[in-house]
Order: structure tokens, then sequence, then C-alpha cells
């Protein structure tokens, strides 16, 4: 708002030109968000003590388990108030990177509060079937799927020299000009590409892979492929958040340490200077995302305040269901989603674990009558807990490897 308040204005406040940079906003936006999430958690966390929405604890037999009954929960309300305020305060919101995301960030709560809501308040420790939360997901995933195949301001432009230019109409062509007055030739894209992380010639177009496996006549079938594949990342990432968000300060540290590398990721890929240096695709518009980017970092680090060990809040469903749609969102904007295993290779990881657990106690139970173990409990931070290893120092380690994890994945810009 503040934005469009002072473009109309024509910046005639005195230091008002500051706010024409992005840069400026999302620094700006992750400063409002720290104070946000410091200071008024303290009030959202007291009011959810008077309400006695306390986290229900299971025994699992876990070291310091049952000392975490109580533990108010939903605190996610925090990180969704802390990033949407100065989302709405700095970003440009006639973007419709910006809207999209918005838009999924409250959905997504929405799902994850309404989970919270049915274990707290009505007593059901089960919370929303599992099948309306693979719905709502879906949903989602439904409308950032057809917002970016079919959206027309959702565009990507590659550099062609000028002789190629010619040969496209003028609408087609956006020319760029440097201080030093280097011109740059754009043509649009109105295509659904990806990047291929480790690859030189590392542009994936989804029409592509289709007329190669059914011939060109299923390229008109490309929004089913693509919509399809948008389903699946947010609801794996999304659940992979929440099965990772077991204890004190792991989902949100890692989350922290992913939306920074999409952060890099989105700046760079926004400005035509970086993307040209680097190689990479350019995709107008979305360096914007800083602004919410930085919004939703400075509410996770905010969030750590209450959340490192011993917490005193817990996001529950609200805050983990959403991190990770959003985080598998923005990877999906900034067409990095192929990089989504490396770089949120934490939630993988977690997510693997209780599938091989799982598996594995059902076959070896058919074929044995007796269920065997891979891991002594899943997820893998569990597992750890059994060996004997403190939370805090699980939760740090898993830290550490979350960002070499997202090193190597900014690494990826330049290493094919």
């Amino acid at each position: 708002m503040l934005y469009h308040f002072f473009e109309a204005i024509g910046y005639s406040i005195p230091g008002s030109g500051v706010f024409g940079y992005i840069s400026f906003r999302a620094a700006m936006a992750v400063f409002v968000s720290l104070l946000i999430s410091l200071f008024f958690g303290r009030t959202i966390i007291n009011m959810l003590r008077r309400l006695q929405v306390g986290e229900t604890v299971r025994d699992l037999g876990l070291e310091g388990q049952l000392s975490k009954q109580g533990t108010p929960t939903m605190g996610g309300l925090i990180i969704i108030a802390a990033t949407i305020v100065p989302t709405l305060l700095f970003a440009r919101l006639d973007n419709i990177y910006i809207v999209l995301l918005l838009v999924s960030t409250v959905l997504l709560g929405s799902i994850g509060f309404l989970d919270d809501y049915i274990k707290v308040f009505k007593k059901d420790k089960r919370g929303l079937a599992g099948k309306f939360k693979v719905v709502g997901q879906v949903g989602v995933g439904l409308i950032v799927g057809v917002t970016v195949y079919f959206h027309p301001e959702i565009r990507t432009r590659v550099e062609v020299p000028e002789v190629v230019a010619q040969q496209f109409d003028d609408a087609d062509v956006h020319t760029i000009t440097e201080e030093s007055g280097t011109m740059h030739y754009m043509i649009n894209r109105k295509s659904p590409n990806t990047t291929i992380p480790f690859v030189k010639d590392n542009e994936l177009n989804y029409s592509s892979i289709l007329a190669k496996l059914f011939g060109n006549n299923a390229r008109k079938y490309t929004w089913v492929l693509y919509i399809a594949v948008v389903i699946f990342i947010i609801t794996a990432v999304s659940n992979g958040a929440n099965i990772t968000d077991g204890l004190d300060g792991l989902a949100t540290g890692t989350s922290a340490i992913i939306v920074a590398a999409l952060g890099i990721l989105a700046y760079v890929s926004g400005n035509i200077i970086f993307a040209n240096y680097l190689d990479i695709m350019y995709i107008p518009g979305i360096g914007e995302l800083a602004v919410f980017i930085g919004a939703l970092l400075g509410a996770c680090i905010g969030f750590l305040w209450y959340n490192t060990f011993p917490a005193q809040v817990f996001m529950g469903d609200t805050g983990s269901l959403a991190l990770g749609g959003i985080i598998a969102t923005l990877a999906i904007l900034v067409r990095k989603e192929l990089l989504i295993p490396v770089l949120c290779g934490i939630f993988l990881v977690e997510n693997l674990s209780v599938v091989m657990q799982v598996s594995w106690f059902k076959y070896t139970k058919r074929k044995y009558g007796e269920g065997r173990r891979i891991f002594r409990m899943s997820p893998l931070h569990h597992h750890y807990q059994k060996l004997g290893f403190h939370e805090s120092k699980i939760v740090a380690r898993f830290w550490i490897v979350g960002i070499m994890l997202a090193v190597l994945s900014i690494v990826t810009l330049k290493l094919r």
C-alpha cells in the first residue's frame, strides 16, 4: 500500500523515492515482520493460554515429551500475520505473484487452522480428516497451477541477438538498456518452462516432454501435466513440513533457511543484469517476491524466539501446512521446482523415513508375521531422540544440513 501511495503522489515527499526500490522494501518487510512476531507474538501466546489452546501430547516414550503437554499451539497465526501485514504495506499489490502468494497463504493457513481447531476445541485428536486436508491442498495447487499456466502476466523472457529480435512483432520484444548503453533484446515466452539443476542447457519445457512421449498432438494437453505436477509438489512439500514439525524450532528454522535461499533465487531471476550474468531464466516481475519472502523470513526468525527449546508455543498445522505450501509455491513461481529435492532435502528425508518405516513394517508383517522397523521411530528426528541425542542437538544439526543444502542449491546457478 505504501508503494502505491508514494507512487500516486509522485514521490513528492523527501526520501519517499526509496520505496521504488525492491531491496529497501524487502528490508523493511523483514524488519516489520520481526517486530510483529516478537512483540505481538507474546500477546497472541497469552491469548492462546487464556483460551486453553494447548497441545495434546501422546506418550511415545520420548525424553521430555510429556513436559510439552499444554504448551499453546496454533502459533502459526503469528507467522501468517507477520507475513501478510508487511507484504500488504510494502509490496506492489498489482503484482500477480504477490496476489497469488497472499491467496495461497490464507487458504493453506485456513486448512491448518481448521485442523488445529478440531483437535483443540472439539477434542478430536485426529483433527481434520486426511482426505479433506488433501482436497484443500489440491485446491490450492489447482489455483496456483491454473494461474501460472494461463495468466497473461506470468511469462519468462529469453535474450536473443538484435537480428533475431527483428523477426518478431514489437509486442513480443522487450528492449532493456543498461546505464552503460548496452541493449538487451528479450523475447516474451508464455510457456511452462522450468530450470534443470546441474545441467548446462538447463531449461525443461513440459510440452516437449509430452511431445517426445506421445507425439506433437499431445502438446495441447500440456496444461493438464503442468497443473498435476504443481498439485503434487504443493501437497508433498506441505505434508513434508508438517511431518518435520516434531521438535522445538525444527520446522521453523529449516523453513527460514529454505526461504532465504528462495529469496536469493527470486531476486536474481527478476533482475535482468544478474539473470544475464548467471545465464539463468529471466522472469519479469518475480523480483517483487523478495518483499513477500523478506516478510516470511522475518516472521520465521521472530517466531523462533518463542519456538526454540524449550518452546513457549507450537506453530501447529496452522503454521506447518502453510509454510510447506508457501515454500512449494515459491519454488514453482521462480521455476526451480526441480531443485526442491535438494533445497527441501530435510522435508524430503523426513517424509521418506515415514514411508520407508510404514512400508517395511507392513511388508515384514505379511512375510514373517511380525512387523519390523528400519528406524527406532519415525519421522527421522524421533529416531535420533531414541538414540539418546538431546532435542536441541538434533535440531541444530538438522539446521546445519539445511544450510549446506541451501548453499548447494544457490551454487547450482553456476555449477552446470
